[in-house]
């Protein structure tokens, strides 16, 4: 006859299971392939930081790692995807400097920038570059101070949206030293870029990767860097704070999970993270696209993430800053 087990026993042994699968999933984790959502389109570099990372977990995982790139609306569209993804480790997001200025500049998004959004590591850092055209008639920040002083309004600056690292970086020195700069809002870097080569826009802050080369070409100007040392990949450019004491911006790039995440995966991809961080190949390649690696805490990103929206708040603030429609 069989024995009838005690239900008492079923409850706790139901309850010990329970415990234990955040655990076996965190062991078998990942046994499918992993998106991670870009908030750029392909080509840029944010999407050369990503699908760097993506390749490099591909590997760490044994799992491919799948690009899913959404670009547009002020990377709002990518960011509420990733917030509303399954917490289940199978949706990665690298977030970017405007992932703090976004809730500086809006009342009301459709996520909140940290609660529901669980931190991994800080990736990368990297300056961006004040470039002109040569119609205007600055070859450094000083001089484009001046020309500005002098011509109130007159001078132009493309970006690659409102909002974006871009064009925060000249609201910032705007604030700083009082000059009138006239904002000419793209929809993307590239045509930015592409029209200030031109002639059509006279200046843009944009990342070194796709500005440099035109300087080395002869067909722009670098005015300065927004790194408070200069960068180690374009050691002659001085960098704004040379003129401009305590400027600062950085572009910087962050691996995030859905907030509800489970511990164990965060600390497998980010275990897995700085591995690829610290590989020879990897910082060699982040280096010559002018961005220093990191690889922090989770803890530290999170305070990290906090002090930048504190810091963008405030720029905002002081210069009545507000989006074009």
């Amino acid at each position: 006859m069989a024995r009838s087990f005690p239900l008492s026993n079923w409850l706790m042994l139901c309850i010990l299971l329970g415990a234990a699968s955040p655990m076996l999933a965190a062991d078998q984790y990942p046994h499918r392939p992993v998106r991670l959502i870009i908030p750029y389109p392909p080509g840029g570099a944010g999407d050369i930081v990503g699908r760097m990372m993506g390749n490099g977990l591909a590997a760490a995982f044994g799992q491919q790692v799948v690009v899913d790139n959404r670009g547009g609306g002020g990377q709002i569209i990518a960011t509420q995807i990733a917030a509303n993804a399954t917490p289940d480790g199978y949706t990665l997001f690298l977030a970017s400097a405007t992932h703090a200025i976004n809730p500086a500049l809006r009342d009301k998004l459709p996520y909140d920038t940290l609660r529901d959004f669980a931190p991994i590591t800080l990736v990368a850092q990297s300056p961006l570059v004040f470039v002109a055209h040569a119609s205007l008639k600055a070859t450094s920040i000083r001089e484009l101070i001046a020309a500005a002083r002098a011509q109130p309004g007159r001078i132009n600056y493309a970006s690659s949206g409102p909002g974006t690292g871009g064009h925060m970086s000249v609201e910032l020195l705007k604030s700083l030293t009082g000059i009138n700069l006239v904002h000419i809002p793209y929809k993307g870097a590239g045509p930015a870029l592409i029209d200030v080569v031109g002639g059509q826009v006279q200046m843009i802050c944009t990342s070194p990767l796709p500005a440099m080369p035109h300087v080395k070409a002869g067909r722009l100007r670098a005015l300065g860097m927004t790194s408070l040392e200069r960068s180690p990949a374009h050691p002659d450019v001085p960098t704004v704070a040379e003129t401009v004491p305590g400027y600062q911006s950085t572009l910087w790039y962050a691996l995030l999970a859905p907030a509800g995440t489970s511990q164990a995966v965060i600390r497998r991809v980010h275990g897995d993270a700085v591995k690829v961080l610290t590989d020879a190949q990897v910082r060699e390649q982040l280096l010559k696209l002018g961005a220093t690696p990191v690889g922090n805490l989770p803890q530290q990103l999170q305070a990290f993430v906090r002090d930048e929206i504190a810091r963008w708040t405030r720029v905002v603030k002081q210069a009545g800053i507000t989006l074009n429609p």
